[in-house]
């Protein structure tokens, strides 16, 4: 990307259409050569916006209805993790700066709280245009790695949007499937095995690949549902159909919907004790 010769392309994402307007208005005044290419009602359509247009800049409010904003940059830096030059920049919009204090200190996101003011937005707008600037500069250390920083960073930002509550989990997976990305809900997912650089994602009709470590994993999903045999190996309990033991006594899960057997490794036995 090269942005001094090419315009900054931006998708906005916010359930309310007079904040989309407020905002898409302050910015045709701080940033005039701004392009928004898209709008999102919710956070699943701002995720599908994102991978159709691949913009260098998203805006999402914090707080949406099925997939909120943080959710949804979740998705998003997993889309492009080893891929930085296609991790936009993300800016939330929220009326609570407590959210995003933490995220825009590490420097991996910025926010705005709304009602978008001018001021605050010009700031915004020139610390988005330094850091797309350093994309150009070869070895700059400020845009190396960033999407597995940012996903720690939008964990902790899940959390803190639902304090003293349950833990909120991940209901959906963006993984690829052949040339494409695909929308997985979590649910229907048998089980997770990674190797050295990629996960697959096994449901009964699809096996798709994500770039996110189990260990990673294990903190996004419920772990009354999705149990760890293996250390490179997550199952869903309800997809369980039985244990046995092969010839040289190790645990071996059948899952339903799938013929796969998958190892229990000893440190993990005792989760099927008597069985």
């Amino acid at each position: 990307m090269n942005t001094t010769t090419a315009p900054v392309r931006a998708v906005i994402a916010d359930d309310e259409r007079l904040m989309r307007e407020q905002l898409r208005a302050r910015l045709a005044e701080v940033w005039p050569e701004l392009q928004i290419v898209a709008e999102a009602r919710n956070g699943l359509e701002a995720v599908e916006l994102v991978e159709q247009h691949r913009p260098e800049l998203v805006f999402l409010d914090i707080r949406m209805p099925g997939l909120t904003g943080v959710d949804a940059a979740r998705q998003i830096a997993q889309m492009a993790v080893g891929d930085d030059e296609h991790l936009p920049e993300i800016v939330f919009i929220t009326a609570y700066d407590q959210y995003a204090v933490e995220a825009f200190e590490q420097g991996v996101c910025d926010y705005v709280l709304k009602p978008a003011e001018r001021e605050r937005l010009q700031v915004t707008a020139q610390r988005i245009r330094q850091r797309l600037a350093l994309r150009d500069v070869p070895d700059a250390d400020t845009d190396r790695d960033r999407a597995p920083p940012l996903q720690r960073v939008l964990h902790k930002l899940a959390a803190q949007l639902n304090p003293g509550g349950a833990p909120r989990y991940l209901d959906w997976i963006q993984a690829s499937v052949g040339q494409g990305i695909q929308m997985i809900p979590v649910a229907e997912v048998l089980f997770f095995i990674s190797d050295e650089k990629y996960t697959r994602v096994q449901t009964p009709t699809v096996e798709a690949l994500i770039r996110k470590p189990i260990k990673e994993l294990i903190d996004e999903l419920d772990p009354a549902v999705f149990w760890q045999i293996h250390r490179s190996t997550l199952v869903n309990v309800k997809a369980i159909a039985g244990i046995t033991r092969d010839f040289r006594g190790r645990q071996i899960v059948s899952v339903r919907g799938h013929p796969e057997k998958l190892e229990v490794s000893r440190s993990y036995t005792h989760l099927f004790k008597g069985m």
